[in-house]
């Protein structure tokens, strides 16, 4: 029996080299020269933690943030840009937190769309990810078309297609 396994996962390398790129970029910006801008990766915790001084900033670095994980082949919906919050003094701290799995409402969503497309299939939902099985691959392969093509709010990655 064929099957594969749908996935929400960033790799910790590019992940790295995104951020570096960022933080390369803020400190040879002129607009950003002289500033205290802070950008840190904590690869443990799956977030980015900017500090910077004002909104207008922050929101600079979010769009650079964003337009660095494209660059590098993240989607940039992995990242959760949360509330601003006011750091010491007049400074700005951000948490952006990045997302790995499929958490369990999300597959139930994904599991309603695959048999709603009424094929022989059978999606089961296995901790962070969700594995489809059929006995031909190209009930599949038209499976991993229709998520592509869906709305969902998480970038998916489908492996072990064996």
């Amino acid at each position: 029996m064929a099957s594969f396994d749908i996935v929400s996962k960033v790799d910790g390398q590019t992940l790295d080299n995104a951020i570096n790129a960022a933080i390369k970029e803020v400190a040879n910006r002129y607009d950003f020269r002289g500033s205290k801008t802070e950008i840190e990766l904590q690869k443990k915790e799956s977030k980015i933690i900017v500090v910077t001084e004002d909104s207008m900033k922050l929101g600079q670095i979010e769009d650079l943030i964003r337009q660095k994980l494209s660059k590098q082949g993240i989607d940039p919906r992995v990242a959760d840009f949360g509330k601003e919050e006011y750091a010491s003094g007049n400074m700005i701290r951000k948490e952006i937190v990045i997302k790995q799995g499929i958490d369990k409402e999300m597959a139930k969503k994904v599991v309603k769309q695959i048999k709603d497309l009424k094929l022989k299939v059978e999606p089961a939902i296995m901790e962070d990810q969700v594995r489809v099985s059929a006995k031909k691959i190209d009930d599949l392969q038209e499976v991993i078309n229709a998520l592509r093509g869906s709305e969902l709010e998480i970038p998916m990655q489908f492996i072990n297609m064996k």
